[in-house]
């Protein structure tokens, strides 16, 4: 639970304004603007709450699927007489009283998916990107590349940062397929692109690190 002050977006110039690092951690001399807009607007609790609902709902299958008495494969002879017997009343063996019977109400096949209007979505992802903002838990990264995959540089990088053993999300201007592979087989650790950034992946991670060549056309992508 957030409290009504890191519901309000305070120090407005220090949050618009950060360092730009390189993959050992150091400053490069660079300062980035963030567009108040996208990083510093009054959060919406319940769109955010809309789209990550959303986002949970439409990764569900939904191919459940158990047989009905009439899907039973099975004699329908009626095993006892109607009434004397003092027990319940049973036409065959695929009576869901019964072992092998079928399944009252069971679960059938459904398309869990929800529907968010795509405003709300924009406003649920610039909600979360301000909270991240006013918690300091963004850092801009100078771009780079990877000659080859390679998971230890990936983690020398984090560690460097200071992220090593924190949650956290890469967001790249391009995808850049070394870097992607290098941390696939982090579980704490994720990168994804601007077109592939979502409100749940923003509130899921503890550190958001954007790639400086991203900060651009992600502020466009949110501000259309």
């Amino acid at each position: 639970m957030r409290t009504r002050a890191q519901k309000r977006i305070r120090n407005r110039s220090e949050i618009m304004e950060l360092n730009v690092l390189n993959i050992k951690g150091k400053e490069t001399g660079r300062k980035v603007k963030l567009n108040a807009a996208v990083f510093a607007i009054e959060p919406n609790d319940h769109a955010i709450y809309l789209d990550v609902k959303s986002h949970l709902a439409n990764k569900r299958q939904g191919t459940h699927k158990a047989k009905e008495r009439a899907e039973i494969v099975g004699s329908t002879r009626k095993i006892k007489k109607q009434k004397g017997t003092g027990t319940a009343r049973a036409g065959s063996i695929k009576n869901p009283l019964f072992k092998g019977g079928g399944r009252v109400f069971g679960p059938t096949p459904r398309d869990y998916s929800q529907k968010v209007n795509k405003k709300v979505k924009r406003l649920a992802r610039k909600s979360a990107l301000s909270i991240k903002a006013n918690q300091k838990a963004i850092v801009v990264l100078e771009d780079f590349q990877m000659d080859k995959p390679h998971t230890k540089d990936y983690l020398k990088m984090l560690a460097a940062l200071g992220l090593s053993d924190k949650k956290s999300m890469l967001v790249l201007g391009d995808l850049n397929k070394n870097v992607y592979l290098s941390s696939r087989n982090l579980k704490n650790s994720k990168v994804v692109t601007n077109s592939e950034l979502n409100t749940y992946g923003i509130s899921n991670a503890n550190h958001l690190i954007i790639s400086e060549g991203a900060i651009a056309e992600l502020e466009s992508i949110l501000n259309r």
